[in-house]
């Protein structure tokens, strides 16, 4: 089989229509939007765009079944998603090629979000029948106290376009754990993997109307309503910060439990004894996964002076070096941004920089041809009046800038409104545990380049977000308490 005609196969393997309690079904005013390949800007396919109708009827149907989803056995919750964490690891290679098709990303960076995305479905497979509650004497000695967690009902996800499978399975993993049923909104931009992945979780077994698919560009006239409709629950959005403060007012109404893992800024410290090659391997890791289209990736790089102009060289000739293509190609580091206008803030970013005085290493020019990309750059001399300084940049640009001592690290390194994580390179480890403790973020690497992990509790502080998602924690968002009290 061609290279083009497994692309096609991949794609005419996805369901494109709404799944709504358990059926595949047509937008009630029979519209579609189109699929693009950033790649190319050609259309992949086109799948349904659901009306507000529609949205009310996968709430119905989620509403429905949410009583009968809670009283099944936990260990029946938890085979079901270990049984779909064997079929992504069996489809990976298929999965990975339609992720990439729609998202842009290499295949390789496809593969490993594959298999982070599978480890939050057998971690919180584990995590069903660790669902516990408390039962103790009380302060008098005469009663009892009886604490319960229950699911907390039906759950409306939104998702990003940036990581489609891992964003679906953190979200969809510890709802189904804690006996909550849903609907999902996937971004326009890549709906296709999450249709892909309802897909395996029905023949994993996964009962009808347990996870609800909607697919639309009206994000907000379809959710609003739901948002607004008492039976939801649950809200859990992946995105930018500015959305997300829309949708925790929306949801005040209601009074929801939300969770927000919203925008990202993070600063990466390189103090002057630090592992110099170590830190440019980790750069390379929190900077370029994901092509830079990451709320973790680093976007403020502060450098030692003493050892600012070894970084950088050495920085430079790791980016500067990448590959850039389309990503199904072999041998491609760096594929396009999503979209046109994704890249096009990029460049807007670098431009602000340029114009204030940042040189550029390498990279800062947007090269011909068809497609979104934009090549990996580094920016040395970046002056704190730069936009980028404030603004999350979601591309491969890596500005570095130079520090005399830890405090004016830290204070620079906090100087923002958002605190999703921060990177920090030493080998003294009182000072790590010490500027670890300053960084103002809800995760930190420490002399590494990369957080995620589906076993710990990620998600920010700040405006970068509320509660956390994975780990022991990941499924209390998807729980109520309820206490008992008792004479006896």
């Amino acid at each position: 089989m061609s290279d083009a005609d497994r692309e096609r196969r991949v794609i005419e393997d996805v369901p494109k229509k709404l799944l709504i309690g358990g059926r595949e079904r047509d937008a009630a005013e029979g519209k579609t939007f189109p699929v693009e390949d950033p790649s190319t800007g050609e259309i992949l396919c086109e799948v349904a765009d659901a009306s507000p109708e529609d949205g009310m009827a996968a709430l119905d149907a989620a509403a429905k079944k949410q009583a009968e989803w809670a009283a099944t056995a936990p260990r029946e919750r938890g085979e079901i998603l270990r049984r779909a964490f064997e079929m992504i690891t069996e489809q990976a290679d298929d999965i990975a090629m339609l992720m990439t098709l729609e998202m842009g990303k290499p295949l390789a960076e496809s593969k490993a979000e594959i298999t982070y995305a599978a480890e939050f479905f057998r971690w919180f497979s584990e995590e069903t029948v660790r669902i516990s509650g408390e039962w103790k004497v009380n302060a008098t000695g005469s009663g009892r106290v009886l604490v319960m967690r229950q699911p907390i009902g039906p759950c409306l996800l939104i998702t990003p376009w940036n990581f489609p499978l891992a964003m679906g399975t953190r979200k969809i993993g510890p709802a189904i754990a804690a006996g909550c049923t849903m609907v999902i909104k996937p971004a326009s931009l890549t709906p296709l993997t999450i249709l892909k992945l309802a897909d395996i979780l029905a023949q994993a077994g996964l009962p009808e109307g347990v996870l609800n698919v909607v697919t639309t560009k009206s994000t907000g006239k379809v959710m609003g309503p739901l948002i607004e409709d008492g039976r939801i629950r649950k809200l859990s959005f992946t995105g930018s910060t500015e959305v997300g403060q829309k949708l925790i007012e929306q949801s005040a109404k209601q009074v929801l439990k939300t969770s927000m893992e919203l925008g990202g800024n993070a600063p990466f410290v390189v103090c002057a004894d630090a592992d110099v090659d170590a830190a440019v391997d980790g750069a390379m890791l929190a900077k370029m996964r994901n092509i830079g289209e990451a709320c973790t990736a680093a976007n403020r790089f502060y450098v030692h002076e003493d050892i600012a102009e070894e970084f950088t060289k050495k920085l430079v000739d790791r980016m500067g070096s990448m590959k850039l293509g389309r990503g199904v190609d072999e041998g491609v580091e760096v594929g396009p941004l999503v979209e046109a206008d994704q890249r096009d803030k990029v460049a807007e970013l670098v431009d602000d920089a340029v114009q204030k005085g940042a040189k550029v290493r390498t990279g800062g020019e947007i090269p011909n041809g068809a497609g979104y990309f934009y090549p990996p750059t580094v920016l040395a001399d970046v002056p704190t009046s730069a936009r980028l300084v404030k603004e999350e940049i979601f591309g491969p640009v890596a500005p570095i800038f130079t520090f005399t001592d830890d405090d004016e690290a830290i204070r620079a390194a906090n100087d923002t409104e958002f605190g999703l994580v921060s990177y920090l390179y030493t080998r003294d480890l009182q000072r790590a545990i010490r500027l670890s403790e300053r960084l103002e973020a809800g995760m930190v690497g420490l002399n590494q380049g990369m957080v995620s992990n589906a076993g710990a509790p990620f998600g920010g502080v700040k405006q970068s977000g509320l509660g956390r998602e994975g780990g022991d924690v990941g499924i209390d968002e998807y729980l109520e308490v309820k206490y008992v009290a008792m004479n006896v």
